[in-house]
């Protein structure tokens, strides 16, 4: 084949190309273990998924998604510093570069992932957007909301969502924009509107920030499909498989029975040979990553696989007291699934 000046010019863009796309997948890995710190951006205060305790220390579904990825790159759970954000200023927090990765109640849509300059990971809490009601005004559904005073927050989906869902089917409604989840929570308990809308999760989560939060309930009628989960930024594909795997790892684990308990005598005697896998006894999949043999062991004994996050935070054992719902692995009624580790 012969070969002339424009060749060989493609040629060599093709391959610089190919150069700075090696460079930048390595970036965010790279500063994240020199500096021996992950930076995290979580929600400015939401119960369950990221909130400071009494003692100062964060809590929360994406707070231990956080701690998870740390316990994977640099083997310590607590190597993360966690920044709240409003709604408003999470994308570019990410963009600029201030957190390595946003782990913030988000909404995985086609405009943010395709025209951000970001990458959605994986789907931690499948949810909903809901309307919470005072009992005694005895609404049943969002088809007796004409007329009615809205409470949400701004720069989320939640506008969207109700600009789809009212105008079509006939329904005035008027909404009141709050910046932050608790002025909205507040909002709604001075009275400033009838009605709160968000995703369930976090309506459950304001509702314990009520005086009453017995004289409220949240209506059963969903108006949209809101997948929650990390984020990472465009152009970082080591990166963004990083985060993906880590969460992976912790609902394989629920999977296969491996948890915080009994990890190590499981890593010592595996008892399949996923679990093998899974623990880094047999494969070479944290070289694949870029990290560690024991990655996902590290993910599991320090922060415990996806059931055991999900109890402590937002299920069972926690206040809030969700049910797993869709949330349920595959195998159990639901539609949480990780692709297997093989």
């Amino acid at each position: 084949m012969r070969y002339n000046n424009k060749t060989l010019l493609s040629f060599s863009a093709a391959a610089l190309c190919v150069g700075m796309i090696s460079s930048a997948s390595a970036a965010t890995l790279d500063e994240v273990k020199e500096r021996g710190e992950l930076r995290c951006g979580v929600n400015v205060g939401l119960s369950g998924f990221s909130s400071p305790d009494q003692e100062g220390t964060w809590q929360g579904l994406d707070v231990e998604t956080c701690r998870g990825i740390a316990a994977a790159v640099l083997g310590d759970a607590e190597a993360v510093s966690f920044t709240p954000l409003t709604a408003k200023e999470r994308f570019t927090a990410l963009q600029s570069g201030e957190i390595d990765v946003l782990s913030r109640n988000t909404t995985w849509t086609a405009t943010r992932d395709n025209s951000l300059g970001l990458n959605f990971t994986a789907t931690t809490f499948y949810d909903g957007q809901g309307f919470m009601v005072a009992k005694d005004l005895g609404i049943e559904g969002p088809e007796q909301f004409d007329g009615a005073s809205i409470c949400i927050q701004s720069g989320t989906t939640h506008e969207l969502n109700l600009a789809d869902y009212f105008p079509s089917r006939g329904i005035d409604i008027q909404t009141v924009t709050f910046d932050t989840p608790d002025q909205t929570a507040q909002g709604f308990a001075s009275g400033r509107c009838d009605i709160l809308t968000s995703d369930t999760s976090q309506l459950s989560a304001l509702r314990l920030q009520l005086p009453e939060p017995d004289s409220v309930e949240i209506l059963e009628t969903l108006i949209s499909k809101e997948p929650l989960g990390p984020v990472v930024r465009q152009g970082d594909d080591q990166w963004l498989d990083i985060v993906q795997w880590s969460i992976f790892a912790m609902i394989n684990a629920e999977e296969l029975g491996v948890n915080r308990d009994n990890v190590d005598d499981m890593q010592a005697n595996p008892s399949n040979p996923q679990v093998a896998r899974l623990l880094g006894v047999d494969g070479n999949y944290g070289e694949q990553l870029g990290v560690d043999k024991d990655w996902s062991y590290q993910i599991i004994k320090q922060v415990g696989n996806y059931g055991e996050v999900f109890a402590s935070t937002v299920g069972t054992d926690s206040p809030m007291q969700i049910s797993r719902g869709v949330n349920a692995l595959w195998d159990e009624g639901g539609i949480l699934y990780a692709p297997p580790i093989r």
